[in-house]
Parts: structure tokens; C-alpha cells; sequence
């Protein structure tokens, strides 16, 4: 039974046979038959195909009369679609697959997608895929995509092309819900071959061991070996490996890799205290291509030697009070030691061989890492000694054993009677015999010599340098000025010109008026070589003065340095053009005449031109 149709007829059916209706197909035939008095349409035909139709549209006719000639009739239309069953195995489209990955694929990437074909829907399609065979255990494995129901080929494990360039995979699917009523119909699932082949690629050296252990000793020499690291290129080329340290992994350079044979040296001598283990970071590059580089990581354990001697553990505040025994407890003492050895510490503690045999105190050692100071007498006084410094001896258990002396200061203290410091360090003594006028009168002559000092020492530095300095002296880019400016050109008491022709009669050879040196010289001038000025013009006598200075100067093996300043006491002669002084204009007419001006040479051309008698003919036109 399929459906049932129902017609109506509204004639009376008491009369006769206007209103009985027989129910008759029209079209959907063969596939469905209709009864004709009940109108339960059913099906005609066995074992209906989903697949191959899956939809049918049949015409019903009720007619009235019984179905006699005369009779009236109405149709109807019924849409009968088919659902689906689990009727139809997957089946794969081909038997063999062929795909290519490349060795570079990482890992849990697709590798390929397969499908098997299902002719039914919905959940009668699902299926699971699964692996029943391949030359690659566990690397591969395959999962269901639930939207496409495709069978998802995932990579596990990394390629190797070098290793092996191919895997064979034999795959089945298999429905996820069998219907038991259609079993009959042969197996629900199907299997298929899966060839993956692998391609080559150039890839990065690779290090035997990623991780690599080292040791050294923290007293190892520079440059030497600590171990050797090792990479080669995977590929069929086998191209040469040269190392290299990443130095971000090593700022202060500790260490030096071998380029070629990859061998681990130190560079720099290495102190465990500061740095016990450094994590080096190891580049492998091929040398035909230097972009593929291959990473590797070294641990280097530096181990430890007894290089530390022990110290106190803390800087200790040790207070003795006055009122102390003998045989008091007044410090307890430890030690600590930046090395580490295997068994642990051990330290021994005892005075300084300087003090071992004083009467004030004596250490214990308590045998477990701690000394005890120990008072050896009763009566101590901050007024006798306020502090007392005790020398403390620490050796430790090492091959070879290191020992430090370390001081520990006692300070004598006032106590109370729990033993509670009141107050330490040296009392303060009280000056008696003297009044206060005398400690004034003492101040006051204190104060005095002060002053007086300081007056002397002012006095001394204004001293006046002498304009002529001695020739001990070695005084460099020193000016010396002289205050007197003459009374013009021909100011003959301020500049002799009689004392300069005569400079080589009363002109000392070993004075020099610039600059004297502070060692004495041992060069002496000849006289014979002295210029004689008196029978020289006045215009030569300058020339051949400073000619003479410079020579001196040049001989000179004493001279001071190049940048000293040499002062001569030289104007030149007189002026042609006499005195310019206007302070007599008062006194005269104030009609001058200055036609004497065209007379002073070409220097004074300008004046004449201003001041000369414009009708008179100038000596320059």
C-alpha cells in the first residue's frame, strides 16, 4: 500500500447507482495498481530502483455508475517518491591511484584525497576508509571527510626521498550503516591501490646528534678541544659542510668551531662561577649552496675546580660587652664559597697564626660549617681599646685547599644587665688644666700664623716679573709689555739709536731677553762674529739686528720651543715728515699753508690733494 484516494459525489446515493464510485489508474502503470471500490493505491512491480527513478506521478479516476457507460468522472494527480535504502555497496571508480608529494611535505599534510562512489544518500552513503596494507608503517593514515565523504590521506612520519622515493597503500571503504535485509546484495565494501611516490629536494645538512653534550674543565687552556660536531647533507649530492657558532648563542666569544672538521676549542679562558653551562647554537652550510643551512645545539657543562677561596657569609656586627666572662660566646662565624664541589663543603676556621696566642679571645670550631669566638678574659674597657680586630683563618676541603683571612671587628660596648648594647665605640676624654682664656689665647695665635701665612704667599705670587728674565729660566709664549710709549719718532731720550749701534759693546752674549731655559746653556758665542753697528745707515742697522737674534736663536741648543715670542726694543729711525702734531695750531693764524705736503713722497698724496694750494701745480699731477 502506497496511499489511499477518497472521491465524493453529491448525488443521492439511495437512488440508484448515481453516487456509487469505482476508483480506476489512468497513468503509473505498471509500477502501481489502484483498487477500484477502496481506492488504495499499491504497488504493481517488486523491487523498485531508487537509484534509477525516484519519483512517479500517477493520475486516479473515481467515475460514478459503477464505472457504467453515462457515468460521470473526476481525476486526481499523486506524486509517490521513493526513499532511499542501503541497497548499494561503495565502489571505488579505479583500482590504482598515483600521486606525488614532495620529501619536504611536513608533517599531518594532505597527501591525497580518494572517493568512493555510493549510488545511495544520506546516511546510507556515510563510510569509513582505512589502511589495509603498506610498505610504510605508520606513515600514513587516512580519515573520512564528513562533508564529502572522501577518504583524506594524511602524512605521519617526515620523507625521505634518500631513504625511500615511494609507498604502495591498499585502501577500503566500507558502509558505516549496513541494512541486514539487503546482505544478499554482495559485500559493502570495496578496496583500491594507492601508489605515493616522493620527490627529491635539496635540503639542509642534518646533524647526527641535534643534541650534543659537552664537558670542560673551568681551568682548561684557551684553544682547547672540547668536542666535535658532526653534519652531513642528506641529499644524493653530498655537498661539503662547513660550521659555524650562531654567535647571539655565544656574545663573548668563549668559544671557536673547526669550519671543516667541526671540532669545538675555547677561545677565552671560562669561569663556572659566572657561567656554568652555555648553550651554543651550531650552523652546518652546504658550500655549493650556502642557503641551506642545517641547525644543531651543543651543551657545554663547565666543570668545577677549586678557584675560590671561602669568606665570611655575611659581614658580622660583633659586640662585646664590658661586663663579658671569660669563656663568653660573643660571634658565631660561617663561611660560603662560590665554587661547588661534589661532596660538598667543608670548612675549617682558626686565628691568624698573628694573634693565635692572644690573651683577649680564642675560636672553636664547631666541625659543621661554623666557628664560635670565645672571650679569653673578663674586664674589657671602651677607655682602654674600643675596638679590637681579629684576624680569622678559613680553609676549605679543595684539591689543592684555598684559605682566606678574613677580619672580624669586636667592638667593646656598655651593656645592660640582659646583655642589650647601650652604647659603643671610644669614650670621650675631657681636656682639664688649662682655662678657657687659654685655650682663646692658643686659638688666637693659631689664627695669627695663618693669616701671616697666607699673606706671604699672596705677596709672592703679585711679585712683579722682571722684564729681563735669567737665563736658568725657561719661560714659554710669554709678552712682555712695556708700558712707556715715547714721544713720537723723533723721541731720542725714550730710543737711543747711539745704544743700538753699540749692541756689541754692552750686549751680554749669554742674556736672552725673550725667554731664558731652565737648564743652563754650555753654548758660548764667539766674539768675532758679532756685526759691528756703528758704521752701518740707519735703515740696515734694524735689518741686520733681528738677522743677528735670529741667528742666535737658530745655534742656540738651549733655545726654547718654536712658538716662544722674541720682544726687541726697536722703533726704526725718525720721519721725514717731522712732527704731525696739531697742538701748535692754536697758536698760529688759522690760514695755513700745506703746500710742504707735496714734498713727503707719494704717501702723503692725499693730504696734499686736500690741504695743497689748488692754483699751484701738485708735484703728483
Amino acid at each position: 500500500m502506497v496511499v489511499q484516494v477518497a472521491a465524493t459525489d453529491a448525488d443521492d446515493p439511495t437512488y440508484g447507482n448515481s453516487a456509487r464510485v469505482v476508483y480506476s489508474i489512468i497513468h503509473g502503470q505498471p509500477y502501481f495498481s489502484v483498487e477500484p471500490k477502496t481506492g488504495v493505491i499499491r504497488t504493481a512491480l517488486p523491487n523498485m530502483d531508487r537509484e534509477t527513478r525516484d519519483q512517479y506521478v500517477l493520475v486516479i479516476q473515481a467515475k460514478d455508475m459503477v464505472g457504467q457507460m453515462g457515468g460521470l468522472s473526476g481525476t486526481t494527480s499523486v506524486t509517490v517518491t521513493l526513499t532511499d535504502v542501503n541497497d548499494n555497496p561503495p565502489r571505488f571508480t579505479h583500482r590504482n591511484y598515483q600521486y606525488t608529494v614532495l620529501e619536504s611535505l611536513p608533517v599531518q599534510s594532505v597527501v591525497a584525497r580518494i572517493k568512493a562512489a555510493d549510488a545511495d544518500t544520506g546516511s546510507n552513503a556515510e563510510m569509513d576508509y582505512r589502511i589495509m596494507d603498506s610498505d610504510g608503517p605508520g606513515m600514513f593514515n587516512i580519515t573520512t571527510d564528513e562533508d564529502t565523504q572522501d577518504g583524506v590521506i594524511i602524512l605521519l612520519k617526515p620523507l625521505d626521498f634518500e631513504t625511500k622515493s615511494g609507498f604502495s597503500l591498499r585502501i577500503e571503504a566500507t558502509n558505516r550503516n549496513i541494512d541486514s535485509n539487503f546482505l544478499s546484495l554482495g559485500p559493502f565494501s570495496d578496496t583500491t591501490s594507492v601508489k605515493v611516490t616522493v620527490e627529491d629536494v635539496n635540503e639542509p645538512p642534518v646533524f647526527s646528534t641535534p643534541l650534543s653534550r659537552m664537558f670542560v674543565s673551568e681551568d682548561a687552556k684557551v684553544g682547547s678541544s672540547i668536542g666535535r660536531v658532526s653534519a652531513h647533507d642528506p641529499d644524493t649530492t653530498n655537498n661539503a659542510i662547513r660550521y659555524s657558532i650562531d654567535r647571539n648563542t655565544d656574545l663573548e666569544r668563549f668559544f671557536n668551531v673547526d669550519a671543516l672538521s667541526g671540532v669545538i676549542s675555547t677561545a677565552k679562558a671560562l669561569d663556572r662561577e659566572a657561567n656554568s653551562v652555555h648553550n651554543l647554537t651550531i650552523f652546518a652550510i652546504e658550500t655549493q649552496d650556502p642557503t641551506q643551512i642545517g641547525k644543531g645545539i651543543s651543551l657545554i657543562t663547565v666543570q668545577d675546580i677549586n678557584d675560590n677561596a671561602p669568606v665570611f657569609a655575611i659581614d658580622y656586627e660583633t659586640v662585646l660587652c664590658e661586663n663579658a666572662m671569660p669563656g663568653q660566646v660573643i660571634q658565631t662565624i660561617s663561611a660560603v664559597d662560590k665554587d661547588e664541589p661534589l661532596n660538598g663543603h667543608r670548612f675549617y676556621f682558626a686565628l691568624a697564626a698573628p694573634v693565635a696566642g692572644n690573651l683577649n679571645f680564642t675560636l672553636r670550631d664547631n666541625k659543621d660549617n661554623t666557628a664560635s669566638i670565645l672571650t679569653k678574659r673578663g674586664g674589657f674597657r671602651r677607655r682602654e681599646q674600643p675596638v679590637y680586630r681579629l684576624p680569622v683563618l678559613i680553609v676549605d676541603s679543595g684539591s689543592p685547599a684555598l684559605s682566606s683571612t678574613n677580619t672580624l671587628s669586636v667592638r667593646v660596648c656598655d651593656c645592660d644587665s640582659d646583655g642589650v648594647a647601650l652604647s659603643c665605640g671610644a669614650v670621650a676624654y675631657t681636656a682639664t688644666g688649662l682655662s678657657t682664656g687659654a685655650l682663646l689665647a692658643i686659638l688666637g695665635c693659631i689664627i695669627t700664623l695663618l693669616v701671616m701665612v697666607l699673606l706671604i704667599v699672596t705677596m709672592r705670587r703679585r711679585r712683579k716679573e722682571p722684564l729681563i728674565l735669567e737665563e736658568e729660566r725657561d719661560i714659554r709664549e710669554n709678552i712682555v709689555r712695556y708700558d712707556d710709549e715715547g714721544g713720537g719718532e723723533e723721541d731720542t731720550e725714550a730710543f737711543d739709536m747711539v745704544t743700538l749701534r753699540n749692541l756689541n759693546v754692552i750686549r751680554d752674549p749669554n742674556v736672552r731677553r725673550d725667554v731664558t731655559p731652565d737648564t743652563p746653556t754650555f753654548f758660548h758665542y764667539p766674539s768675532t762674529t758679532r756685526p759691528s753697528y756703528k758704521s752701518l745707515p740707519d735703515n740696515v742697522v734694524f735689518r741686520e739686528f733681528i738677522w743677528e737674534r735670529l741667528k742666535d736663536a737658530d745655534v742656540d741648543p738651549s733655545a726654547p720651543p718654536y712658538d716662544s715670542l722674541q720682544t726687541y726694543a726697536f722703533e726704526g729711525s725718525g720721519s721725514v715728515a717731522e712732527s704731525l702734531s696739531s697742538l701748535e695750531s692754536l697758536s698760529t693764524d688759522s690760514d695755513q699753508n700745506y703746500d710742504y705736503l707735496s714734498n713727503w713722497g707719494p704717501r702723503f698724496k692725499k693730504l696734499a690733494d686736500l690741504y695743497g694750494n689748488s692754483d699751484g701745480t701738485s708735484v703728483f699731477s
